[in-house]
């Protein structure tokens, strides 16, 4: 639930402030930890990643002590626990990731995908949302061996291209490579406040020093970006993101500031208390890689 929610219901609650600096750092030295095992690595948040074996080793079952070593490392080096789950593809490993925490691993063996989903619940399968879970259980399907049952063309005219999607998902078939991104998308900095903030003139004042880190970035990195974007959070941490595209290529720091504020004045509701502000910038001009910079 939101902290805005925990709050209400319970007045004595204890809260901890976060400390995104030390989860980077600590996210920095356990990625490490896992390049050691295997260079294939492709991180997607900063405490998730997908490790691939196939280069390492010869038999399957050779696997499972990789990963358990991995884990008793981390475990020992950082006193840290981490949930694993081994599959053929990347869906089956997400999946199975989640399947038993904390500090657990849970390993499926080739050819047993099948009778690992068929139990589930639809909503396990990553990609399948609450409103997609809702619009299937009216057709009444709520396990994934219900979802199985479905056909293509039965999916996809409920669902379109997403149909067609669940329905290889529903099989644990899932092509895709783990890959390691190099390539820059977007330069950002966000912001969090220790205090809710609600005075224009202080938010504004903050856009324009977020739009300048970012411009300082661009030069560093030589690229000019095309589309400003803001990242709001309310205090109850409803979240939202507003991008604009310009018509011109930028690294400038007053385009970049002056959009910015533009998008804060027409997607924030005046006076209401703010928890986070972010600006980033992107659709370059060449090649790149995600770069997020924290304050």
């Amino acid at each position: 639930m939101s902290m805005y929610q925990a709050q209400k219901r319970c007045g004595d609650l204890v809260i901890c402030p976060p400390n995104f600096k030390k989860y980077k750092t600590y996210s920095r030295i356990i990625m490490g930890i896992m390049r050691s095992a295997t260079p294939v690595i492709q991180q997607v948040s900063v405490d998730e990643a997908y490790l691939d074996f196939t280069e390492q080793f010869d038999r399957w079952s050779e696997v499972p002590p990789a990963i358990e070593n991995l884990r008793r490392r981390i475990r020992r080096d950082i006193g840290l626990t981490v949930s694993a789950g081994l599959g053929t593809g990347k869906l089956i490993a997400k999946i199975a990731s989640d399947f038993d925490k904390p500090d657990g691993m849970t390993v499926v063996k080739p050819g047993r995908e099948q009778s690992f989903l068929d139990p589930l619940a639809v909503g396990k399968i990553p990609g399948i949302g609450p409103k997609s879970v809702e619009r299937l259980k009216q057709l009444k399907v709520e396990r994934v061996a219900d979802l199985r049952a479905m056909s293509k063309l039965e999916l996809s005219r409920h669902f379109g291209k997403w149909g067609r999607d669940m329905y290889q998902w529903a099989r644990g078939i899932d092509n895709r490579s783990v890959i390691e991104e190099h390539e820059t998308k977007s330069i950002s900095t966000e912001r969090t406040f220790s205090e809710d903030i609600a005075d224009e003139t202080e938010l504004k004042a903050i856009i324009r020093k977020l739009s300048s880190q970012v411009a300082r970035q661009l030069t560093r990195e030589k690229f000019r970006g095309r589309t400003v974007s803001i990242k709001v959070r309310y205090a109850d941490f409803t979240t939202f993101t507003r991008q604009k595209s310009l018509g011109i290529y930028t690294d400038d720091e007053a385009i970049i500031a002056g959009q910015a504020v533009k998008l804060l004045e027409k997607s924030w509701t005046a006076g209401s208390p703010l928890r986070l502000l972010g600006v980033g910038i992107s659709n370059f001009q060449q090649p790149d890689y995600q770069i997020s910079l924290d304050f």
